[in-house]
């Protein structure tokens, strides 16, 4: 093995490490943070206070990391565990407290056929483990969208309205 890159990631020991897709990496730190990288170059990060406003950073620290390309799982030195967007690290699920203490480890049940049984109608499942000899599995809602055909006719009907209202307010515009 040879090394290709070293850099700073963060204050401290890192508690974990994962390889995300387009060459991203994720870590979680005794800093407090869990960041994403692309080669040396922070893309985004997470810490408490602007995580969890309200929650002392000393509180509560990020201990195991994991990256399916769509979704990004944590777990907590405290028991919590949260799935975000991998891209912009938007919270997409949180469990305060889910093991009674350390996360671990998370990891997402992969897409195959008995991963997607698993999933049922759920958009992603990710199973945590803890210091309290437990395995607890997190299933993700699907999130709701409006149908195409629908988004399509609120479009058509905003077009007829503002016809009709240009119509109303300079007679004679058409």
């Amino acid at each position: 093995m040879k090394k290709t890159l070293e850099f700073r990631a963060h204050d401290g020991e890192i508690e974990d490490i994962a390889l995300g897709p387009d060459n991203k990496v994720v870590t979680a730190g005794r800093d407090f943070q869990c960041c994403v990288w692309q080669q040396d170059q922070l893309v985004t990060g997470l810490r408490w206070h602007e995580n969890l406003p309200g929650i002392p950073d000393k509180a509560y620290r990020y201990q195991a990391c994991r990256d399916s390309g769509t979704f990004l799982g944590l777990g907590t030195v405290t028991g919590s565990v949260a799935i975000h967007i991998a891209f912009s690290l938007q919270r997409l699920y949180y469990v305060k407290e889910a093991h009674g203490i350390v996360v671990t480890d998370v990891a997402f049940v992969p897409e195959s056929r008995p991963g997607r049984e698993l999933l049922g109608g759920h958009e992603a499942a990710l199973l945590s483990v803890a210091v309290d000899s437990r395995c607890k599995l997190h299933l993700l809602p699907t999130r709701r969208s409006l149908p195409v055909w629908l988004l399509l006719l609120l479009c058509a009907g905003l077009i007829v309205a503002t016809i009709l209202l240009l119509q109303l307010t300079f007679p004679g515009f058409l």
